[in-house]
């Protein structure tokens, strides 16, 4: 089993930045490192929606709403995957998630973290 815990949500105004961490706590050594990383976020009354992604292999994938904005990252010793999101929009506010696992195997899911972007 795998624990997801996220960070670093806030109220910040627009233009302005955040960075999420999300920590994975699991009694398995090494088993990070193998695992794809999302971001998904949820804005009320629609569907979650994917963010960004990261591989195993560190290949990034971003939604076109965010590319240039927002960057994915891992730190395998830490097993902690980033976002960092600069030149936030009201559109980003939502419930930040993170998942982790191998696609179409297994998955684990955090408990979510508020972004709003207001001013």
């Amino acid at each position: 089993q795998v624990q997801l815990v996220e960070s670093g949500g806030g109220l910040v105004q627009p233009g302005g930045s955040l960075r999420l961490s999300c920590a994975a706590f699991t009694a398995s050594r090494n088993i990070f490192s193998i695992y794809t990383l999302t971001w998904y976020r949820q804005a009320p009354g629609n569907q979650r929606e994917l963010v960004a992604t990261i591989t195993s292999t560190s290949v990034t994938n971003y939604a076109d709403s965010v590319k240039g904005r927002f960057t994915i990252s891992r730190d395998n010793a830490k097993d902690t995957v980033y976002l960092q999101m600069n030149n936030l929009k009201p559109e980003d506010t939502g419930v930040y998630f993170c998942n982790a696992g191998r696609p179409l195997q297994y998955e684990y899911w955090g408990q979510g973290t508020q972004v709003t972007v207001s001013s």
